[in-house]
This record gives structure tokens, sequence and C-alpha cells, in this order.
């Protein structure tokens, strides 16, 4: 199993990004894509999920309105796009798969490396 996390980069408060995850090495229709961040000093926390198989999406609170994940499956990708963006959204975004859909990192079995977002206020 495989994780490619990229897309990010430096950007000004209120203004956007889009996160890919490039899976591969299991049946990406199966299984549930999501993303997580860490800042430094803080504990990771959940982002959004997308399950591959029907579509289904959910949001952590802090990001609904503003975020939007969603899937390629004929690319076996992942996206988020982040719109609106803050200064506290600056962190680490990591990639992962689940067998259900979760905002619990603990129910996430295979990481990407993760891709650094900065927003400048």
């Amino acid at each position: 199993v495989q994780l490619q996390a990229s897309g990010g980069g430096l950007v000004q408060a209120g203004g956007s990004l889009r996160l890919s995850c490039a899976a591969s090495g299991f049946n990406f229709d199966d299984y549930v894509i999501g993303w997580f961040r860490q800042a430094p000093g803080k504990e990771r926390e959940a982002v959004s999920c997308i399950s591959s198989s029907d579509g289904s999406t959910y949001y952590a609170d802090s990001v609904k309105g503003r975020f939007t994940i969603s899937s390629d499956n004929a690319k076996n990708t992942v996206y988020l796009q982040m719109n609106s963006l803050k200064p506290e959204d600056t962190a680490v975004y990591y990639c992962a798969t689940s067998g259900r859909p979760s905002l619990s990192p603990d129910d996430y079995n295979y990481w990407g490396q993760g891709t650094q977002v900065t927003v400048s206020s």
C-alpha cells in the first residue's frame, strides 16, 4: 500500500490550495481515504474523509464550508480542495486509508508521508 500526498505550499490567508493523494497497492474502490493534519506541538486531527465506494463525505467542523474532498476512482486519487484558508490551517497534511468511514486517526492503518501547508496572515 502506498499513499502519496502532494500539493502543499505557502499561501496567503483567504487563498486556496488543492491537495492530492495518489493511492496504489490496494483496491481503491473498497476503502475510505481520509485527510488529517498535524500542526507543531499539537495532536493529529481529522480534516475529512471520503468513501470511494459510494462517495460519502465527512468533514471536521473546523473546515466545513471551506474544504471539499473528492475522489477520482479512475486515477485512484483523492483531492482536498481548500478554500478561504486561515493561518490556523497551517500544518502537515496527511492522507491515510481505512476500511470504514471515520474521523478518528486510530481507524486508519496506512499513511502517506505528508505535505506541508503554510498559510500566512
